[in-house]
């Protein structure tokens, strides 16, 4: 590999991502100009066009799209390792991109005052999301989800304990509904869908009861693809919600909402910080990993 081709592959990869120019040079600290000019060496090097140009973006060519998924993991295994030789200091230091979903943004936010405070030199982004997006290919080095739904091939380390499933309404609901006693009662009621990520499928609500495990395919008027809209259109009067039961905690307690089903609502394993098990995890990674860990 000559000198400088590693670094134009990263500035590829930079470009591609960004799906512009502009983002990509800022974001890579150098000009507009002379990344275009080492994306086209590049081009000319490898024999094929990896990015189509227009005047409002770029994106990769089918050619591109393939470079891309091989420099994802390859690129993220040489930042790990160049991370790693952190263990030579006395503390971990660098960048760590975590993606969390809101519902779980809390548990992680709570150990981060003191986890910054003792590793100065470890920088955090969290990423906001709530979708079942690849976090390797998201440029994440780890990602937090429910216990249940996390792949085989990640390591999992749990960071909340048990949580529940509440369905709620508001008592402005109830005045024209009777309260459901069974799943199936959700047939004649408006409930409020939860679409898995921008583009996903609509959730289908889970249910338990005495070994007895139902899905529920529910319909209403209002859709939404964010756990606090979802909770918001409870309140509202929209109809009825599955929100996790810590986040509707304090409108059960004052009345605002109103909780039916719950024998039909057990616990279920919470919230997981996550990572590739073929990956080497950094010092920084793994002093996150401690901080976050869940302690009965």
């Amino acid at each position: 590999m000559e000198r400088n081709q590693l670094n134009d592959l990263a500035a590829f990869q930079a470009v591609a991502e960004a799906g512009s120019f502009t983002r990509a040079a800022a974001t890579l600290g150098m000009s507009q100009s002379a990344l275009s000019h080492a994306m086209g060496v590049l081009e000319r090097r490898l024999g094929v066009r990896l990015l189509a140009r227009t005047t409002r973006s770029v994106a990769p060519t089918e050619a591109g799209q393939r470079l891309l998924h091989m420099l994802r993991p390859a690129l993220a295994d040489i930042e790990a390792g160049l991370a790693s030789l952190g263990e030579l200091r006395d503390k971990p230091s660098g960048n760590l991109r975590i993606s969390v979903p809101k519902p779980a943004a809390g548990f992680v936010m709570a150990a981060l005052p003191p986890f910054l405070a003792a590793y100065p030199d470890v920088r955090v982004e969290l990423v906001s999301d709530e979708s079942f997006a690849d976090i390797v290919a998201a440029g994440c080095d780890a990602g937090v989800r429910l216990g249940e739904s996390i792949d085989q091939d990640m390591i999992a380390v749990r960071i909340s304990p048990d949580i529940r499933m509440a369905i709620v309404g508001s008592p402005q609901y109830f005045v024209d509904h009777p309260k459901p006693k069974t799943p199936q009662d959700l047939a004649s009621h408006r409930c409020i869908n939860y679409r898995e990520g921008q583009a996903g499928g609509l959730y289908a609500w889970e249910f338990e009861r005495k070994g007895r495990a139902l899905s529920i395919r529910v319909e209403g008027n209002f859709v939404a693809n964010d756990s606090d809209l979802t909770l918001d259109g409870a309140l509202g009067g929209l109809g009825l919600a599955p929100v996790l039961d810590y986040q509707a905690a304090d409108h059960i307690a004052a009345g605002r909402l109103l909780r039916v089903l719950d024998d039909w609502c057990p616990p279920f394993a919470g919230f997981h910080l996550y990572y590739p098990s073929r990956r080497q995890i950094t010092p920084a990674l793994a002093a996150l990993v401690e901080a976050l860990r869940y302690r009965t």
